[in-house]
């Protein structure tokens, strides 16, 4: 079945241009709605890292060499790259880094250490990745901070007269996610950075599920910090950005000691570079972050109001469809999502979903999905998710829905 939307998008097209998609998984074709994990790369990402590999592979900014003034070019391209996909306002702003992950870890050792001391507050919300979790309790424990946390309603979604409630001259962060892994909830981001200034707080948000689905302006947002992984948006692994404004970024001491961060060193004294390169110590991940360009320009060909328009025709088929089936319950129903459906299946474990769903090509996430916390607030051990992408069909959501039937069959 077809939906209006790919009468705009080509989608055997866009599908011919990932070639992981074009093969079997247990003798049947591969339904890939693993996406929230991580996305497949079209060609021109995987020739971008060819390129670089096999013609130009060079360190970069110190070499005065042919090869090493190109990769040092075509690394600074994708920073500028970047900067126009967040439309930040200054090309400095932009720090590369391993990931979405590393880029937390960097603003709660590096800010947290430099301006949080004991009993000002952090407040992070109840839908948070263990990676907007475990940093912050580590900076709580070594500062004396004290870590307070949003509510969810039964909905999934973020309750924001709690939220109101919490904030206080005490507080000193915010650190939310744009939009849940978990459960697709897009969370109104602009609103919490609003009330956290009024008390004088720095916000931080975690885009990692918003960056690949959502046009985002950090100038409108006006946040603080920014990060993301270029893996969720078809790019490479290992590669990823945090965003801050100049003047937050140049109060911060560096996150990471050795080349590249610093403009001179003596036995006696270290002078540290300006940045971005004072929080981008030693050889980066060159490679990827060359690549990334072609991500942002892959997306930006197809048009990111478009992507989101297909992609919320396979939420809104997907939710109808598994409604119909006697047993499953969707965890998650929020009225702003984006194309992740999280589920139960009556007395089914989620992993034996997975397992039997695997049997027929069909790739899903199982577990908790790093938000422990989250799945104790709706009282469940984890659950199965189906997340979507670009490439995805209505076709494989009705396949989906055929597996799930044969899980039913086997199971119960």
């Amino acid at each position: 079945m077809q939906s209006a939307i790919d009468n705009v998008l080509d989608i055997q097209q866009i599908r011919r241009d990932f070639p992981i998609l074009h093969q079997e998984i247990n003798g049947r074709p591969l339904v890939y709605f693993d996406n929230a994990a991580t996305t497949q790369k079209p060609q021109s990402v995987i020739d971008a890292l060819t390129r670089y590999y096999e013609g130009y592979n060079a360190n970069i900014h110190r070499g005065i060499h042919h090869l090493a003034e190109q990769a040092t070019a075509a690394f600074e391209d994708s920073r500028r790259a970047v900067q126009t996909f967040l439309n930040a306002r200054h090309w400095q702003e932009i720090i590369f880094t391993y990931g979405t992950t590393d880029g937390i870890n960097l603003v709660a050792d590096s800010y947290g250490r430099r301006f949080l001391k004991a009993g000002d507050e952090i407040i992070i919300s109840t839908m948070e990745h263990h990676s907007n979790i475990v940093p912050w309790q580590m900076l709580c424990e070594e500062r004396g901070c004290v870590l307070r946390v949003i509510p969810v309603d039964e909905n999934g979604e973020l309750i924001l007269e709690e939220y109101e409630k919490l904030l206080s001259e005490k507080t000193k962060l915010v650190s939310v996610v744009h939009v849940s892994n978990s459960l697709g909830t897009i969370n109104p981001v602009k609103t919490i950075i609003d009330k956290a200034h009024e008390v004088g707080a720095v916000v931080l948000i975690d885009g990692a599920q918003a960056s690949s689905h959502m046009e985002l302006d950090v100038q409108a947002l006006d946040a603080d910090f920014y990060v993301f992984s270029a893996h969720k948006l078809y790019g490479p692994t290992g590669m990823g950005v945090l965003y801050g404004k100049k003047e937050i970024l140049d109060a911060m001491p560096p996150y990471r000691g050795g080349g590249e961060m610093i403009k001179e060193v003596t036995f006696e004294k270290t002078t540290y570079n300006d940045i971005p390169y004072k929080f981008e110590a030693g050889t980066p991940n060159i490679a990827d972050v060359v690549a990334v360009k072609s991500a942002l320009e892959y997306m930006a060909d197809l048009g990111k109001e478009i992507i989101a328009a297909h992609e919320n025709d396979l939420l809104q088929y997907g939710t109808e469809q598994l409604n119909e089936l006697d047993g499953l319950r969707i965890i998650g129903q929020a009225k702003h999502k984006i194309g992740v459906i999280s589920f139960v299946l009556e007395g089914i474990h989620h992993q034996d979903t997975g397992v039997i769903l695997d049997q027929q090509g069909i790739a899903v996430r199982t577990g908790h999905h790093c938000t422990m916390p989250l799945m104790q607030r709706f009282g469940i051990a984890g659950t199965t998710r189906a997340s979507f992408a670009v490439y995805n069909t209505r076709d494989e959501i009705d396949r989906l829905i055929v597996g799930l039937k044969r899980v039913q069959k086997m199971m119960l």
